[in-house]
């Protein structure tokens, strides 16, 4: 089946009249990413854009299932929206995302708020179903959108997502993704080199590139470490402003040496590996078809940290897995303790019907699961504060983020072993005589540390412009 691309179209006046449509958005960057076109496509056909669900003639709600407690927030949201039905303007909602590819008859059937239900695979769809005529796309053709796709940005004018591939191979038992995103298929490499050079001539300061295993991109294109061959010319695109390019989520057997030398090589490409292993013990990780162990894991950190000196590793972890014993879980632990990752999240293991764990025996009871992701996470903390208070005293180059959402009065930045929206930021308590400015790159000093936080003064001044502001605001949107 081939992949159909989104084509970018005239803008002409609607078939009805001018819409006003507001977007709740839930889940991962990933997902945002597919809000983002679809809002692209509703303007460039002429319909508004509304952060007030309360104005809106449409609410499209962008849904995540992935586990248990996204499926209840998608719920819960679609039902608030719903309200706006009553007591606002709003004439029809739109539910989109991964919870219509899994319970798409469902709600059709049980919730008769909604008016339309559009998947992964249909964005092409949305101008359409607000419009409320009969779309045309098909849902079972598989979508990728490219640098000729409408797209709104939603994120702070200074960064950006860059999806570089969709779906997935993996045969990962606990996950249902690849059932709503379909076999991994990667972006033309050109396509996604067009869309980097249009954002950072737009201003925008870091790109951050996702899908659901970025380092396959370029397989299925017969590219040979394409994803380090990306990194580079990515790197190598000149811009007026220095520049961050990050990804995001590796698999950890995809990980080769020729990826970390591209990493170390360029100054432009953050020294920074997000690479979710999910367990360390033998037992689990063959449960969960992922294969390897604690010891592998041990010797690639090390290899990571010898090629790319100072690189921040990011891991996530699942426990209560079924067949997770005691000795495994000891066993992670000491895992986690041998590894001092930089960031580590902990997920607890979700029952998902639909997927191959499911039918697994050996489940372990929610309360044992919450212990242990507590236990995990106190352990985390510790090192994470420790690894955190060995960098009072030093400097580093900062992306000034803009107010912290904790004070008006207070600004942030991260440094680029802190990534957008998932990490710790830095607390600018100093800010020099200079004039802040969200989007320009500081150098900053740490004086104080926290356990995922850090604080620190700014010890220069700056020494280029804030980024051109011509992106849609972060307002816009509902997350």
């Amino acid at each position: 089946m081939g992949v159909r691309h989104s084509r970018k179209s005239r803008v002409r006046t609607p078939r009805n009249k001018r819409l006003k449509i507001g977007f709740v958005s839930l889940g991962c960057p990933k997902n945002l990413v597919d809000t983002e076109v679809m809002m692209g496509q509703l303007t460039s056909q002429g319909h508004e854009l509304t952060p007030h669900p309360s104005d809106a003639d449409v609410i499209v709600v962008n849904t995540c299932s992935f586990i248990d407690p996204a499926k209840q927030e998608s719920v819960d949201t679609i039902l608030e929206m719903a309200e706006y039905k009553k007591t606002g303007r709003a004439q029809r909602l739109i539910v989109a995302g991964c919870l219509v590819e899994r319970y798409r008859a469902d709600i059709s059937k049980n919730m008769p708020e909604v008016d339309a239900v559009i998947g992964t695979n249909e964005l092409d769809n949305i101008t359409a179903l607000c419009e409320g005529v009969t779309p045309k796309a098909n849902p079972l053709d598989a979508y990728l959108y490219h640098d000729a796709t409408p797209r709104v940005l939603s994120t702070p004018n200074h960064f950006a997502y860059i999806k570089i591939a969709e779906g997935c191979d993996h045969p990962c038992t606990f996950c249902v993704i690849p059932q709503y995103r379909g076999n991994f298929r990667s972006r033309r490499f050109e396509s996604v080199v067009n869309e980097a050079k249009r954002l950072f001539a737009q201003g925008i300061r870091e790109i951050n590139l996702i899908g659901q295993d970025t380092t396959c991109y370029g397989e299925d294109l017969g590219l040979k470490d394409g994803l380090a061959q990306l990194l580079a010319r990515l790197a190598e695109i000149e811009t007026d402003h220095e520049k961050w390019v990050r990804f995001l989520y590796c698999y950890p057997n995809r990980v080769t040496q020729k990826l970390l030398d591209t990493i170390a090589e360029h100054q432009d490409l953050v020294k920074y590996i997000d690479i979710p292993l999910q367990h360390a013990s033998g037992n689990v990780l063959k449960r969960m078809k992922r294969g390897s162990n604690g010891d592998f894991f041990l010797k690639l950190l090390e290899r990571m940290r010898k090629t790319i000196p100072g690189v921040a590793i990011r891991t996530s972890m699942i426990v209560g897995f079924p067949g997770e014993t005691e000795a495994d879980f000891e066993e992670l632990q000491q895992f986690v303790e041998a590894a001092q990752f930089n960031r580590l999240g902990v997920f607890e293991y979700s029952d998902e019907d639909t997927s191959k764990s499911f039918e697994l025996d050996g489940k372990v009871d929610k309360k044992t699961i919450a212990r242990r992701k507590r236990t995990i996470m106190a352990q985390q903390k510790k090192i994470s504060k420790a690894a955190n208070k060995a960098l009072v005293g030093r400097e580093f180059q900062v992306l000034v983020e803009g107010p912290s959402s904790e004070s008006d009065l207070l600004w942030q930045a991260r440094m680029s072993s802190q990534a957008p929206e998932i990490d710790g930021v830095c607390f600018i308590t100093d800010p020099g005589e200079a004039p802040l400015r969200a989007g320009e790159f500081r150098r900053m000093k740490i004086t104080k540390a926290h356990d995922y936080d850090l604080e620190g003064e700014l010890v220069d001044v700056p020494t280029q412009a804030a980024p051109s502001l011509i992106m849609i605001q972060s307002s816009l949107i509902a997350r």
